[in-house]
């Protein structure tokens, strides 16, 4: 399974979920309105395939400190604490889903939220 297979199936799991192209990238809203993930490839001058999305309060910096060959501050959004995450660099899969979620849940209603418990 490629990567996008992959990162669309996970995000279209979450409730309420659906996906568009947004600056020619798939990028996956809650409710058709607000963005929790977006997959790049080789654009904004990172090179292979990237994730981008909300993470809560100083996990940014705290993955990016630890790893930062694999966690990066994306451009346009990572002043609001959105984590870049480089998929060229062995993703672990159970990891990047709970990336996902925890995007989600920045994000998304709380209604929506309870249900994912």
């Amino acid at each position: 399974m490629d990567q996008l297979t992959q990162i669309r199936a996970i995000c279209l799991a979450l409730p309420e979920s659906t996906e568009r192209l947004s600056h020619g990238c798939p990028t996956f809203f809650v409710r058709g309105k607000t963005v929790f993930t977006t997959f790049t490839e080789d654009a904004y001058d990172e090179p292979g395939h990237t994730l981008w999305c909300p993470a809560p309060t100083g996990v940014q910096e705290e993955l990016i400190d630890a790893e930062p060959e694999r966690f990066f501050r994306p451009p346009y959004v990572g002043h609001r604490g959105w984590l870049g995450v480089r998929l060229t660099v062995d993703p672990d899969w159970t990891e990047i889903t709970a990336i996902i979620r925890d995007a989600y849940r920045q994000v998304a209603p709380k209604k929506l939220v309870a249900q994912l418990d």
